[in-house]
């Protein structure tokens, strides 16, 4: 039994040094860790089981000789906060990380475990994509983890980690998951390199440029949350299951209540602008009504006139989006429309209830928005609030104007609670251009057509830019002072916790895409 021990031992130590001494000399000079060190920062402290440590590779007859453990991933479960999740760390010093047959049937393995079991699965991304010489084997086995994902989609939460590249058919598995991670100037994801984009395009491009952390945080929509180094990265991830159930059949997890429910926010009366023009932050809003002002922000940098984000209420967790009037006045346009469905059908699936600030001038005009699609687009968030059942709390605190109103979550579309500042203006547009509307021929001839114009704009306002004609017709639940804002808002979701809504019976829907 000894020899045999023995054995065991020597075979798990050529395991857990897979990749050379030169590789990872290499890896760690990046300033990278090694995909044994990530599962070992991120998971709880002993908590890690590995499964198939010593698979090695049966691609005999396509030239590659060695045979090394793990064939490149590393697959098990640990727990993070005494919280079970599944993971795989792809091995970047064990032929770059490179995805062949073996190593695709460990991913599956654990994916399906994960499936099965209800936890959440995170992919530690760094390879170099398909083995070539594994050729179609490879690609095919790509299919099964893209597959994997569609069955696992909105049923536990799936989180890809970029921590190295990420490239061609690889970036399809994270695109499918809830939210990417990558960290600045160390993560690339692209489908095609600057070199090929170079020789086929003739764009001039780096590899930053093209497909880094920041581009694709703030111009593509593809990176959910960017963090500068791989401890902070992971630090994030830690944080961002904290508001997460472990499948869409679980409730989120509740925190011990830190801050009074019942705390007025004062400084709410005083945080709008004398003119309606003039912006504010909603930041400011959401921060002082939230439990502590936490607030873990969604696509920080991508779309930035609607802000969505993860805090607590009561200690429980909860969505929170509003539209960011320092950002084109809070406008709706097609990046937003998009950043706000796809949070609104993450909290749907994973019974996370939605709270909506409003305060919207319209979508955004203009040719290249029609061109573009905005209609497509800004129907993807109204679908994606009428399709939802979850807790959905509105409260507008200025501008409702238009169709944008009512795609913001209005009782129409099945918000359960509508509350307006006494600050609401709920019209079919703004004041200025409602005269113009309603009133150009009557400018036409005034003697005084400016001062008219004002005339007209102050009725305007009086009869039409208030909450009370929508408070009459039970569009809005209530009229409240800003400073009771929390304590409404707590309130309403301390009564809808109970609420259950089935959608009708469909093979899917068919979403605006």
């Amino acid at each position: 039994m000894q020899k045999k021990l023995a054995d065991l031992e020597d075979r798990r130590q050529q395991a857990h040094n897979a990749g050379s001494p030169a590789a990872v000399e290499r890896h760690h000079s990046r300033g990278k860790l090694l995909a044994r060190e990530r599962i070992e920062y991120f998971l709880d402290p002993g908590s890690f089981h590995e499964l198939d440590m010593l698979a090695r590779h049966r691609a005999h007859t396509a030239g590659l000789a060695d045979q090394p453990y793990t064939d490149g991933v590393i697959t098990g479960w640990g727990t993070v906060d005494g919280r079970k999740v599944f993971v795989f760390s792809q091995d970047f010093t064990v032929m770059g990380g490179a995805l062949g047959e073996v190593f695709a049937e460990k991913i599956h393995k654990v994916m399906d475990l994960a499936l099965k079991v209800g936890a959440p699965m995170i992919g530690l991304n760094d390879g170099a994509g398909a083995r070539i010489q594994e050729g179609v084997v490879a690609l095919a086995s790509y299919g099964g983890i893209f597959h994997r994902n569609v069955q696992s989609s909105g049923v536990i939460p799936q989180i890809s980690v970029i921590l190295g590249p990420c490239a061609g058919g690889a970036v399809y598995s994270p695109a499918m998951t809830d939210f990417i991670f990558m960290v600045r100037e160390k993560s690339h994801m692209f489908i095609t390199g600057p070199d090929v984009v170079r020789s086929v395009t003739g764009e001039d491009v780096t590899l930053e440029e093209l497909g880094g952390a920041m581009a694709h945080a703030s111009k593509s929509g593809v990176a959910t949350f960017v963090a500068e180094d791989e401890k902070a990265v992971l630090d994030d991830v830690r944080y961002l299951l904290s508001f997460l159930p472990q499948n869409n059949m679980e409730e989120p997890p509740v925190s011990d209540a830190t801050d009074d429910p019942e705390r007025m926010c004062d400084s709410l009366r005083e945080i709008l602008p004398a003119s309606p023009n003039q912006p504010y932050d909603m930041q400011k809003v959401i921060a002082e009504v939230v439990d502590d002002g936490e607030f873990f922000e969604y696509f920080p940098h991508w779309a930035k006139s609607i802000v969505c984000g993860f805090s607590r209420l009561d200690g429980k967790p909860v969505g929170v989006m509003g539209n960011q009037p320092m950002a084109f006045a809070g406008v709706l346009d097609i990046e937003s429309s998009e950043k706000a469905a796809r949070f609104v059908r993450t909290c749907d699936a994973f019974n996370i209830p939605l709270l909506t600030f409003v305060d919207v001038p319209g979508f955004l005009p203009g040719v290249n928005q029609e061109h573009e699609g905005i209609i497509r687009h800004g129907a993807k968030l109204l679908y994606a609030f009428c399709e939802s059942t979850v807790p959905r709390i509105q409260v507008i605190t200025r501008k409702a104007y238009g169709g944008a109103y009512v795609v913001m979550n209005s009782k129409s579309i099945g918000a359960d609670l509508a509350f307006a500042w006494p600050t609401a203006e709920l019209a079919v547009m703004g004041p200025h251009g409602a005269v113009e509307v309603l009133s150009k021929r009557e400018l036409a001839q005034a003697a005084d057509p400016v001062a008219r114009k004002a005339e007209l704009i102050e009725e305007y306002i009086e009869k039409y830019a208030n909450p009370y004609a929508a408070a009459e017709r039970g569009y809005v639940d209530d009229v409240i002072d800003p400073a009771e804002t929390r304590k409404k808002v707590i309130a309403g979701f301390r009564m809808l916790a109970s609420k259950r809504e089935e959608l009708p019976r469909r093979k899917h829907g068919n979403t605006p895409l």
